[in-house]
């Protein structure tokens, strides 16, 4: 049987697996960290798995406009690559499919997960950024530039520090590496937000744990919102941030809840960490 490639670009990783049957089984992998020649290392990664496969199927960290990479500025040589042509030269008349990496683990939740048959739908991620995928009629919506989802970039403030000043600010204030660099800073010392969750679960009070409390109410009442405007049948949750789960999802239900006229049933992915490497392989199955 023919397998397909996935290949999965995120800001500290590259993961690479290939799969048989139409599943999320991955029978074989690699896993790389970023950093100079990313693309080359992820591609001879890829011919070590498989050098003719029936397709492939790839996830990036940011977008892909006019034909280069944007809005991924965290690994080194990957802004303004040309992604498509550079796969185009390697790949030749296998066909390729590429999405941003929070689209790709939609896609794989619509394909095996916690979205299948679902027509309207909202996937959320919560992980080192902040994302979401919009589905209408049973697929991923990409918008007018690729650029669909982007919430990170959602202003708290009107007239804050925005996308034009280099600044990212709900994304900064709820993702993974928003908190803990908040968290960071008032400590005077490094955590990680997996730390900081759990030690918010266990009790914390005082600065860090009103920075936390803050951050999931902002969290909510800013899903909530995208649920009014989306009016999806079905919200998942999913992202490296769900390792917490027992502390993010209870107030973000109840804001749904609470705010949205006709609230969706809420559930967490199917998929976690590997999501986007599993996205990668749902577009390759789709593109067969």
């Amino acid at each position: 049987m023919s397998q397909v490639l996935g290949i999965d670009v995120g800001g500290t990783k590259i993961a690479v697996g290939v799969s048989g049957a139409d599943g999320p089984e991955v029978t074989a992998r690699e896993r790389l960290d970023t950093g100079p020649d990313t693309l080359a290392r992820a591609l001879a990664a890829a011919r070590r798995l498989d050098r003719r496969p029936a397709a492939v199927g790839f996830s990036t960290t940011g977008v892909i406009r006019d034909g280069v990479v944007r809005l991924s500025p965290n690994v080194p040589g990957w802004d303004g690559l040309e992604l498509p042509r550079l796969l185009a030269e390697e790949y030749g008349d296998i066909p390729v499919a590429i999405d941003n990496d929070v689209n790709a683990a939609a896609a794989a939740e619509l394909r095996w997960g916690a979205l299948r048959g679902v027509s309207t739908g909202l996937y959320l991620n919560l992980g080192t950024g902040l994302a979401a995928a919009l589905i209408v009629g049973g697929a991923v919506v990409p918008g007018a530039h690729g650029a669909a989802g982007e919430i990170g970039y959602l202003q708290v403030e009107p007239g804050e520090p925005a996308f034009a000043d280099g600044h990212v600010p709900l994304e900064e204030r709820v993702s993974g590496s928003g908190l803990a660099r908040r968290a960071s800073a008032l400590l005077g010392r490094p955590v990680t937000t997996a730390h900081l969750l759990t030690h918010y679960a266990s009790g914390a009070d005082g600065p860090v744990g009103e920075l936390v409390t803050e951050a999931l109410r902002l969290l909510a009442v800013s899903v909530a919102n995208l649920c009014v405007t989306i009016d999806p049948e079905r919200l998942v949750v999913g992202g490296g941030m769900m390792g917490a789960a027992d502390v993010i999802m209870p107030g973000l239900v109840a804001e749904v809840r609470r705010a949205v006229p006709f609230a969706p049933e809420v559930r967490q992915a199917r998929f976690s960490d590997d999501a986007p490497l599993l996205g990668a392989l749902a577009l390759a199955h789709a593109a067969v």
